[in-house]
């Protein structure tokens, strides 16, 4: 059985790291987990390491690096995207993320040339608490097999 403390979450985002902050922000409410931040750029890294992420790192081989370790990944679905978000999301970061053994939750956004269908009637904040909840649900089944 595995205890909260051990349970690692990264959280993943691009350009401004506004998606990832909030998430962070959200993830921070649940006790026993820690938050590593991966920005493909600074000021995403910046962001999240700003709203509380216990670590953070920025760039490709980051990326690559924090797949392996983690228990759970979260981000915008973009992270799964080759060339997504305006190019950030590289072939072997995308290639990572979809190869790790982390349980992953991505945040529907249709946008940089990728549409999500049914996604538009959602309000980030929705998305947002979603992604949330379904991280507490899927913690609560990891911790307790």
């Amino acid at each position: 059985m595995n205890s909260k403390k051990n349970v690692s979450v990264l959280v993943i985002d691009a350009q401004g790291g506004g998606l990832g902050r909030q998430l962070v922000l959200s993830i921070k409410e649940i006790s026993g987990v820690r938050i590593t931040a991966v920005g493909t750029n600074t000021v995403a890294t910046s962001n999240m390491l700003k709203a509380g992420a216990d670590e953070a790192a920025t760039g490709e081989n980051s990326v690559i690096t924090a797949c392996r370790k983690a228990d759970f990944i979260i981000g915008p679905l973009g992270i799964v995207i080759a060339d997504a978000m305006l190019g950030e999301i590289t072939p072997k970061m995308a290639n990572a993320v979809a190869q790790s053994a982390a349980k992953r939750i991505f945040i529907p956004f249709s946008n940089c040339d990728n549409y999500i269908a049914g996604v538009g009637a959602f309000s980030t904040g929705r998305l947002i608490d979603d992604a949330v909840s379904s991280l507490k649900k899927l913690l609560n089944d990891f911790q307790n097999p």
